[in-house]
Formats: C-alpha cells, sequence, structure tokens
C-alpha cells in the first residue's frame, strides 16, 4: 500500500518551487549510514516504496531501516483525452518535495560493506543522483 497521509487541510495543492539546500533532514540522526539526495525532485509514494522494499529484501530482515521522506504532497491529473478547462483535476498521486543534501534513507546495525551495497539498490530506485554518507561522530 502506498504512503499517503491519513488527512489533509487542503485536497489540492499548487506545484511551488523548490529552491536551495534541505535546510532539516540533512544529517544522520538515527542510523549509521544515509542515502543523501544530491538533486531536487519531486519522489512520488511508489519510488520511496520500492526503495524500502529492495533495501529490506537485500538485508533479510537484517539491521534497522529508517525512511526518513514522506508523501505529502497531492499532484492531481486530469483524465485522459479531456478538453482543456473545466477545472484542475483530481489528486492522482502523492510526493516528497526533495532538495539536495535531504536525508532519503538511513541504514543502522550492519557493516560498511553490507550497507553501501543495500544503499546502492535503493539509489537505483530513485530518480535523482544520490551519494551515501556515515554519521558524524561527536553529536
Amino acid at each position: 500500500m502506498a504512503l499517503m497521509p491519513k488527512r489533509v487541510k487542503f485536497r489540492k495543492s499548487q506545484r511551488g518551487r523548490m529552491k536551495g539546500k534541505a535546510q532539516r533532514g540533512n544529517f544522520v540522526a538515527f542510523g549509521e549510514f544515509g542515502l543523501q539526495a544530491m538533486e531536487q525532485a519531486w519522489i512520488t509514494a511508489q519510488q520511496i516504496e520500492a526503495g524500502r522494499v529492495a533495501a529490506t529484501h537485500f538485508l533479510r530482515r537484517e539491521g534497522k531501516l529508517w525512511v526518513r521522506i514522506f508523501p505529502d504532497k497531492p499532484v492531481s491529473a486530469k483524465p485522459l483525452e479531456t478538453r482543456m478547462g473545466k477545472g484542475k483535476g483530481e489528486p492522482d498521486h502523492w510526493v516528497a518535495c526533495v532538495r539536495p543534501g535531504r536525508i532519503l534513507y538511513e541504514l543502522g546495525g550492519v557493516p560498511e560493506d553490507l550497507a553501501r551495497h543495500a544503499l546502492r539498490r535503493v539509489a537505483h530506485k530513485m530518480p535523482i543522483r544520490t551519494r551515501m554518507v556515515h554519521r558524524r561522530r561527536g553529536i
């Protein structure tokens, strides 16, 4: 089942802009290793779930995986072969707005080489360039 909010204040939202780098969620907070976005994009709920499944399947329920993004933005779409006008389309799917520097996934309780392979599999499911980062000591 795809991720989506239980309820929202407004059914439809405007597209908005994704300027600058991520101000929050930009360091490894829970695990030892993280997958960090290097570009900005809308990441759909299906892509987030595909990454989660790829990592858990590879790790065989070893270690712990944290998903640090949540799709809270509705994207509307009009039906195919519909003429112009007649208002905005109905919500079609949900996306997470990701800016450069945002940590997408975190892994803990596994050795580095296993984490590197698992996060590489997750990175293949993402529509953007990513990199693996380590937890900074002293925080």
